[in-house]
């Protein structure tokens, strides 16, 4: 697919959209790391677009105590690719998220 050509100013609004997307996700990682909001209430609000394109590993490696192998073999255990968004999360997956986690 063939990139569309945007002029200059829509291309700099593009990128202050998507920085302002990258600090708001950086910051709910840092809520989460500092335990100002827990992993069942972030699930909860998996419909707000900045948690819902959030990768489920970096969302379980921003949990305290947690790292990328912690949060590998979580993943692995309950089958969920390594590149699976919050949005993309099936039923089954949420739900077995949820009683590990929640």
């Amino acid at each position: 697919m063939a990139l569309p050509n945007l002029s200059e100013a829509d291309r700099k609004k593009a990128l202050e959209k998507a920085a302002k997307a990258r600090q708001a996700r950086a910051d709910l990682r840092q809520k989460i790391k500092n335990r100002e909001i827990s992993f069942a209430d972030v699930m909860k609000k998996s419909d707000d677009p900045i948690v819902a394109r959030m990768k489920v590993s970096t969302l379980l490696e921003s949990l305290p105590g947690f790292g990328k192998a912690k949060a590998a073999k979580i993943m692995s255990e309950l089958d969920i690719s390594a590149s699976r968004r919050v949005q993309g999360l099936g039923a089954r997956q949420r739900e077995m998220l949820m009683q590990r986690l929640g």
